[in-house]
C-alpha cells in the first residue's frame, strides 16, 4: 500500500511539471486532478478545479456526447480531436486534445493531454481550407467570442488594417447590394448555409468581388464560419467585352466565319444556322470544303495565299444551302494573325434581290405568261361579285361549279338558318362553315367545332352538353359543353352521320327549343345557337336503316349545301396548287416560283378521289422531293386509273334509277294513286311496275348498289 502511494505520488509530481496542458477525468466526467499548466491556461486553483466538470471548459459537451466519447476513448484506447475550451474569465481558445483510456485501482479514467493552437495552427488550417475553396485572401469567424482572423491577401482586397474591419456588421457596407450579403451571412452563421456569390463593390469604378463561406460545425452546432474573398474584376471586364461582342456578332444580319489556313471552321455567326439550315452541332464539325462543294484544295490554298499577300479579298459568290438550294453572295475576306498563326475572317452578305433579275429572268417570264393565261379563264366579274359580299380569305375559287356553291353561302350566311352541308371527305366542308360563320351577324362570338366522328360514344354527350361534377365515374369537376362555349355563336357538327342514336333526340331538342341538360343537373339550360352540320354520308340511307332520325334529318337540311368534289372543279386545280406550292415552299426554305404546263395537265388528268385535301398532301410531298424554282412532274403524282373523260360520270340508267328511288322515297314507296309515284313521273303504272323491275329497284336499296348499276 505504501508503495502505491509512494508511485502515485511520484506521478502526480511529474504531472505537475509536464510542459503541456493534462487532466483526469472520471466517467462522470469530473476533474479528479489537474496539472499547473491547465490551472494555468484555464485560470483556476487547484481547490477550483476540484469541483469542476468537463462540461464547464467545454460548453459544447452534454451527458449525451460524454458518453459516447467515454465509450470511444476506451474502445480505440487512444482519441485525438480538437475542440474549444472556455476560461474562468469567459474566453475561448482552441486546442488539440489527446484523450487516452487508463486504469487505476479496478477504475477507468480518462487522461487528457492539450495542446493550444495558437495563431500559427490557425493560419496552417486556413491555408489549407482556402486553397480548396479560392486559393486567395481567406478568414475565420469564431462565434464563441466574435473574434476574426484574416490573410493578408483577404485585407489587401477591402484595403483594411485590421480583421476587425472585415466582421459581418462593417463588410456588409462595401458591397452595392448590402442587403443580400446581409442576408447570405446571416444563413451561413445561423443556419449552416453555405454560399458562394459574385458581388459588385460601392468603389468607382466599381469592382467584382467572389464570395465564399462556409460552416464549421462542432457535432450538430456552428462555432465558426470559414470564408474567401477574390477579386475576379479583371475576368469580369473580359466576359463583358467578349460577351459584348460575341453579341454584336450573332445579331448581325450578314454571316460571319473565322477559319484556318487549313480551312477549319473556329467561329461562325448563329445566323448560319437559319440561313444555311444546318444545325450547331452539324457545323462545330464542318470545313470550311463541307459548307461550300465548289470550294476545291486549289481555290483555298490560292484564296489563303492571296489574303496574306494584299491583306483582303472582295468577291461575289453562290452559297449551298443544306437542302441544295443556293443564293447569291458578297463575301468580304479579312486576314487575321494571332499567335503566330494565320486566320482568316469572311463577312458573307445575302444579295439575293440585287441579283434576283439576273438569276431569274426565265423565270419571271415564264411567270407573267402564266399570269396571262390565268387571267383569260377568269370570271372577273362573278369572282368580284363574291368577294365583294362575302369574306372568303380561305376559299379559293375559278370555277363557275364551285361559285354557284358560295352563292349559297353568301345567301345562307346573314340568316339564322340551320344549314347542312353534304360532300365528299377532303373537299373543305369546313371552310364553308367557316365562312357562313364569318359573313354572319354571329361572327364577333365563336365557331365552335366538334367532330363527331372521333369521340367516344361514352363521352360525346359530355362534350356536347357539359356535365357536373360527380355525374359519373371519373367526373372529378365540373365541365362546360360545348353548346354552351357556342352560346350567341355558331357550333360546325363535323360529320353528323356518326352521332350516336341515342343521342340524336336531344340534339334535336336543342335545334328545336334551344334548351338542354348537363349531365348530372337538374336544371335546364337555355342557349342561342346557330347550328352547322356536314357530313360525307347519305342520311337518307341510314335513315331507311334506322340508324338516323328522320326528325332530326329535317331539322338539319333546312338549307342543304352540297360541297362538289374536285373532279368537278378542274378549273380550279391550277390556282389551288399554286397556292399550296406557296405554302409549303416557304415552310421548307426552299424557291419555288411556278408550276409546269406539264405539271398543271398532269394534275387535270388525275382524278383525286380524296379531293382537295389530297391535292395539298401531294404537293407537299412534291416540296420535298423536288428543287425550284419551276415545279415539274415526278413521282409524286399517282398513276390515273380513269380517263379524264369519264370522270364524274354516271351512265342514263343509274341517273334514272337514283331519280326513281328519290320520287318513291318522297311518296313513302307509293307507286299507284294520286300521291303515288307514277303520277309525279307522269307514267302508267304498268309501265313504271316494268322499269322498276328491269332497274332492280326494291323497297330497301343501299347506296351500295345504286352506285354499283
Amino acid at each position: 500500500m505504501k508503495d502505491k502511494m509512494q508511485d502515485a505520488l511520484i506521478k502526480g509530481q511529474l504531472m505537475e511539471k509536464l510542459p503541456h496542458e493534462m487532466c483526469w477525468l472520471d466517467e462522470k466526467g469530473n476533474i479528479i486532478n489537474a496539472n499547473a499548466k491547465f490551472r494555468s491556461a484555464l485560470g483556476y486553483s487547484k481547490k477550483e478545479c476540484e469541483n469542476l466538470s468537463i462540461s464547464k471548459i467545454n460548453i459544447t459537451v452534454t451527458p449525451e456526447s460524454w458518453r459516447k466519447h467515454w465509450e470511444e476513448v476506451h474502445t480505440n484506447r487512444n482519441v485525438r480531436f480538437t475542440t474549444i475550451h472556455k476560461t474562468k474569465k469567459g474566453k475561448f481558445y482552441e486546442v488539440e486534445v489527446n484523450a487516452q483510456s487508463f486504469t487505476y485501482d479496478g477504475k477507468k479514467y480518462i487522461c487528457s493531454i492539450l495542446h493550444e493552437l495558437g495563431e500559427t495552427g490557425f493560419y496552417k488550417n486556413l491555408i489549407e481550407d482556402t486553397q480548396s475553396m479560392a486559393d486567395l485572401g481567406g478568414w475565420e469567424l469564431n462565434l464563441y467570442d466574435g473574434s476574426i482572423l484574416a490573410t493578408q491577401c483577404a485585407l489587401t482586397i477591402f484595403k483594411a488594417k485590421n480583421p476587425e474591419d472585415l466582421v459581418p456588421a462593417k463588410i456588409i457596407h462595401k458591397f452595392k447590394d448590402s442587403e443580400k450579403v446581409r442576408s447570405l451571412l446571416g444563413q451561413v452563421i445561423n443556419k449552416g448555409i453555405a454560399f458562394e456569390e459574385l458581388f459588385e463593390t460601392n468603389d468607382s469604378p466599381p469592382r467584382y468581388i467572389r464570395a465564399m463561406a462556409k460552416p464549421i460545425l462542432k457535432g450538430n452546432k456552428i462555432y465558426k464560419v470559414l470564408g474567401a474573398y477574390q477579386d475576379v474584376t479583371e475576368f469580369k471586364n473580359r466576359e463583358s467585352d467578349l460577351g459584348l461582342l460575341s453579341t454584336v456578332i450573332n445579331n448581325a444580319q450578314d454571316l460571319i466565319y473565322v477559319y484556318n489556313e487549313q480551312g477549319d471552321l473556329l467561329y461562325y455567326s448563329e445566323s448560319l444556322i437559319p440561313t444555311l439550315g444546318y444545325s450547331k452541332e452539324e457545323l462545330d464539325q464542318m470545313s470550311m470544303f463541307d459548307l461550300d462543294p465548289a470550294v476545291t484544295d486549289e481555290f483555298y490554298n490560292a484564296h489563303f495565299d492571296m489574303l496574306k499577300a494584299k491583306g483582303s479579298h472582295r468577291f461575289e459568290w453562290l452559297i449551298h444551302r443544306k437542302d441544295g438550294t443556293i443564293f447569291p453572295v458578297d463575301i468580304t475576306s479579312s486576314h487575321l494573325t494571332y499567335k503566330g498563326e494565320d486566320y482568316c475572317c469572311s463577312v458573307v452578305r445575302d444579295i439575293t434581290t440585287n441579283k434576283m433579275h439576273e438569276l431569274q429572268i426565265y423565270e419571271a417570264l415564264e411567270e407573267i405568261k402564266s399570269l396571262k393565261e390565268r387571267l383569260e379563264i377568269e370570271n372577273e366579274y362573278l369572282q368580284e361579285e363574291i368577294g365583294t359580299k362575302i369574306n372568303f380569305k380561305n376559299i379559293i375559287c375559278h370555277s363557275d361549279a364551285y361559285k354557284r356553291v358560295l352563292v349559297q353561302v353568301d345567301q345562307v350566311a346573314p340568316t339564322e338558318t340551320t344549314v347542312l352541308i353534304t360532300g365528299e371527305s377532303g373537299t373543305g366542308k369546313e371552310l364553308l362553315a367557316r365562312a357562313i360563320h364569318n359573313n354572319s351577324k354571329r361572327k364577333e362570338r365563336p365557331l365552335i367545332k366538334i367532330n363527331c366522328a372521333v369521340l367516344p360514344k361514352d363521352l360525346i354527350e359530355s362534350e356536347l352538353f357539359g356535365h357536373k361534377k360527380g355525374a359519373f365515374t371519373g367526373a372529378v369537376a365540373d365541365k362546360v359543353g360545348k353548346f354552351t362555349l357556342a352560346d350567341g355563336g355558331t357550333i360546325f357538327l363535323d360529320e353528323i352521320g356518326e352521332l350516336p342514336l341515342e343521342l340524336q333526340p336531344k340534339l334535336l331538342r336543342v335545334i328545336q327549343e334551344m334548351e338542354f341538360d348537363e349531365l348530372g343537373s337538374t336544371k335546364t339550360k337555355k342557349v342561342d345557337v346557330r347550328v352547322i352540320a356536314a357530313t360525307n354520308r347519305d342520311l337518307k340511307e341510314m335513315i331507311r336503316d334506322g340508324r338516323f332520325r328522320e326528325d332530326l334529318y329535317y331539322r338539319l337540311n333546312v338549307f342543304p349545301i352540297h360541297n362538289i368534289p374536285l373532279r368537278a372543279r378542274k378549273e380550279d386545280i391550277p390556282v389551288l396548287t399554286q397556292f399550296f406550292l406557296e405554302k409549303y415552299a416557304m415552310k421548307a426554305g426552299k424557291v419555288f416560283n411556278r408550276v409546269s404546263k406539264d405539271t398543271i395537265e398532269a394534275l387535270l388528268n388525275y382524278n383525286f378521289p380524296g379531293n382537295i385535301r389530297e391535292l395539298e398532301n401531294m404537293i407537299e410531298r412534291a416540296v420535298i422531293v423536288e428543287n425550284g424554282p419551276t415545279l415539274k412532274p415526278g413521282n409524286w403524282i399517282p398513276h390515273k386509273d380513269i380517263p379524264a373523260s369519264s370522270v364524274g360520270f354516271k351512265s342514263f340508267e343509274s341517273i334514272q334509277k337514283d331519280y326513281i328511288i328519290e320520287v318513291l322515297d318522297h311518296t313513302n314507296w307509293r307507286v299507284s294513286g294520286p300521291s303515288g309515284a307514277a303520277k309525279i313521273l307522269k307514267m302508267k303504272d304498268k309501265t313504271l311496275f316494268a322499269k322498276m323491275k328491269r332497274l332492280g329497284i326494291e323497297k330497301v336499296v343501299s347506296l351500295k348498289q345504286r352506285n354499283n348499276l
